[in-house]
């Protein structure tokens, strides 16, 4: 048996076993040994169920059976009532107000149940956590000196049992002892990490907790390291590159401040200097601005942007930099440039639009303090021959139908991945390539911005400008929605408006799992005009609309035609209607931390007193907490880091976009073991930048760097 071979050289594999595997992306044996366990039962605390006692919380194995839903005869509330057996006998299970457990769990026959047990006559559990298992783990008694039992990522038609098998037949042949580590033998002593081959033996057949901790943290290292390294190499093939040969206007910086109508705060005024300071560097600036909701990033990046525009060509009496200015999506593209265009009032410049459904030019001919539609051809001519020197549009503004004269400026809203590859493609003639600004609005914990982001300089928007109002944040039982409705009410009839966030488009099937608990645009919507807000005009915006439909809504509702906003989380990113003031979000407990802050970020875009009300049925003791910290804290910062502690690095928000594996998230709850990486990664890559002396290492940054979408 060797690292390389295919699986299916030592095993037998049914056709569905083909597919899972390959659906997991393993196809070799390193492949299954790099495979690793999300979590491990302690099966050695098991209880049977003969063995069970009232009021003490245990964990019992066993097959269910007889999953039916009623309606309670006291309270008329539905309840699931199952039952639980195992070889020493029966207990029952029931759980009340949740309908769908019947739908959850009415395919599952082996599960393991945590709880409490109660009952007068008969003993059961009532509202029990229970996890569906493929099959029980009574087969680990063939193994008694292993009391943690590894659960793997599954696949239809693998199970955590085949892996634990799989992975002792390849231990056993040895195989694992001819891996090449990828971190260099000096790093690993200096950390105290095990071995590689230690460390696979004891990720999958753990003897005790130690071991299986000190196995995921030399992997977590290991993960991080890599992702590191493909940074440090992108930085430093960034840094080979050579900047524009622009000169920023200094006069028109102070112009574009002075006009200003706040003085910006000490955070951005740093941030405007780390720019301006990195348009002077021998090569492209690579920078991410994160800033809190209504910390100001636009005011930066329209101050920097104007600066270049104004600038000029070193060498060139008539040549003049541009800008691309990238968001997001179409909504937001048309609300930043109808904003550049009011932020560059004192001494207009030319500034053009381009999305999916048309484009624009500023100002127009007819009348130069508007803008006027034209064709993408008549407008690519003009960008492709260095006349328009500010362009906002949509991702598609880098792609090859627009070419720019003299590209020297890229600022991108909204964290995408802009790589090395990308530069090169618009490197101008003089073998230059455009100075990069990276937005995010979304506050990031410290460890994941220094792994994530590790290429780039990092600049921080931590304070909120002048005159706008600390948001006041409830978390509201069903009994309080009445009251809240006469607050808004209150607020609508001193001329301001609202929004009503939901988590889903439509009512679903009221059989589905979940269903009865949900709240859907276009059900609220209908219930809130016929209803409590029956004298008001109430609207809806989600994801399924034609940009055309949206653009028409967000219209209305700038101008005050709509009263109430009824959308999906669409409005999240950078919808801006500063006499919005009131926000209600449904089902508040389906959403994390981070993507509240992001949505009631929406009404604090004025001088007037925002509110938010987070509408939620949850009994969870751990989810009300979760809410409740949105009741105090408005630092999105603070809450960020809250949000990676109370849900797990595992469950992290978005850590599928990050390309990272599980055992790679769970370095993010540690900033040490990060800045560590970080520092090797830089040493490494400063000795070694081409990863000659490191061809091991090589191969995996290779891998990551597809899996990081950072080219």
């Amino acid at each position: 048996m060797k690292p390389t071979d295919e699986i299916t050289q030592h095993f037998r594999l049914v056709t569905t076993q083909k597919a899972a595997l390959e659906k997991l992306g393993i196809s070799t044996i390193e492949d299954l040994l790099f495979h690793f366990p999300s979590r491990y039962e302690n099966v050695s605390a098991a209880r049977d169920i003969r063995d069970v006692t009232p009021n003490e919380t245990v964990t019992v194995y066993g097959e269910l059976k007889h999953v039916e839903k009623k309606l309670a005869w006291k309270t008329k509330r539905y309840m699931v009532e199952a039952t639980l057996v195992d070889a020493t006998g029966e207990i029952g299970i029931k759980w009340f107000n949740q309908p769908y457990a019947a739908r959850m769990f009415q395919h599952a026959k082996y599960v393991k149940v945590t709880g409490k047990a109660t009952g007068k006559r008969k003993l059961y559990f009532a509202n029990p956590t229970v996890a569906s298992m493929a099959s029980l783990p009574d087969f680990l008694s063939e193994h008694p000196t292993h009391e943690l039992f590894p659960v793997y990522p599954e696949s239809r038609g693998i199970t955590s049992r085949w892996f634990f098998h799989a992975m002792h037949k390849i231990l056993t042949s040895g195989v694992h002892e001819h891996i090449q580590d990828c971190i260099p033998k000096d790093m690993v002593k200096k950390y105290k990490l095990p071995v590689l081959a230690t460390a696979l033996v004891w990720v999958h057949t753990p003897r005790t907790n130690k071991d299986a901790q000190s196995a995921r943290k030399r992997f977590s290292f290991e993960e991080i390291f890599t992702i590191q390294v493909a940074h440090q190499k992108n930085r430093h093939a960034v840094k080979a590159l050579a900047a524009p040969l622009v000169t920023p206007s200094n006069d028109s910086l102070r112009s574009y401040l002075d006009a200003l109508p706040y003085t910006p705060t000490n955070a951005q005024k740093k941030s405007i200097e780390d720019i301006m300071a990195d348009f002077s560097k021998p090569y492209p600036m690579s920078r991410l601005l994160e800033g809190d909701v209504g910390s100001g990033k636009t005011t930066v990046a329209a101050a920097t942007m104007y600066a270049i525009a104004q600038g000029s060509i070193e060498g060139s009496a008539y040549a003049r930099p541009q800008v691309a200015y990238m968001v997001p999506t179409e909504i937001l593209a048309k609300q930043q440039f109808a904003g550049l265009i009011e932020a560059f009032e004192h001494a207009p410049i030319p500034i053009a639009l381009i999305t999916g459904s048309g484009c624009q030019k500023f100002p127009s001919k007819v009348n130069p303090k508007e803008a006027t539609r034209i064709s993408r051809a008549q407008l690519t001519k003009w960008v492709a021959n260095g006349e328009i020197p500010i362009v906002v549009g949509t991702h598609a503004l880098i792609q090859k139908t627009i070419s720019f004269e003299h590209l020297t400026y890229v600022i991108i809203d909204e964290q995408h991945r802009f790589g090395t590859a990308q530069r090169k493609k618009l490197a101008q003639k003089d073998n230059s390539a455009p100075h990069l600004l990276s937005m995010t609005a979304t506050p990031i914990p410290r460890t994941l911005a220094l792994t994530m982001y590790g290429d780039l300089d990092l600049s921080v928007l931590d304070e909120r400008p002048q005159g706008r109002k600390e948001i006041r944040t409830m978390v509201v039982p069903p009994a309080k929605r009445e009251a809240i409705y006469e607050n808004i009410r209150a607020e609508l009839i001193r001329g301001r408006q609202a929004y009503v966030i939901c988590p889903r488009i439509d009512e679903p099937d009221p059989d589905k799992a979940l269903a009865l608990r949900v709240t859907s645009v276009r059900a609220e919507a209908k219930r809130l005009a016929n209803g409590p807000f029956s004298d008001y005009t109430v609207g809806i915006l989600h994801g399924k609309m034609t940009p055309q439909e949206k653009e028409d809504v967000m219209s209305d509702y700038e101008g005050g035609a709509i009263d109430i906003l009824v959308a999906t989380s669409v409005v999240e990113v950078g919808v801006n209607i500063p006499n919005a003031t009131v926000m209600i979000i449904e089902g508040a407990e389906r959403f994390g931390l981070s993507q509240l802050h992001q949505l009631r970020g929406r009404v604090q875009r004025s001088s007037h007193r925002p509110y938010c009300y987070l509408f939620s049925e949850t009994k969870t003791k751990t989810s009300i907490d979760r809410l409740k910290t949105l009741e105090k804290a408005s630092d999105g910062f603070v809450l960020a880091e809250a949000d990676l502690t109370l849900r797990g690095a595992g469950q992290l928000a978005g850590s599928q976009q990050w390309g990272v594996s599980d055992i790679g998230m769970e370095a993010l709850q540690n900033l040490k073991m990060v800045a560590a990486a970080r520092e090797e990664a830089k040493k490494l890559v400063a000795h070694d930048p081409s990863l000659v002396k490191h061809p091991v290492l090589k191969a995996r940054v290779l891998k990551h760097t597809h899996s990081l979408h950072m080219e």
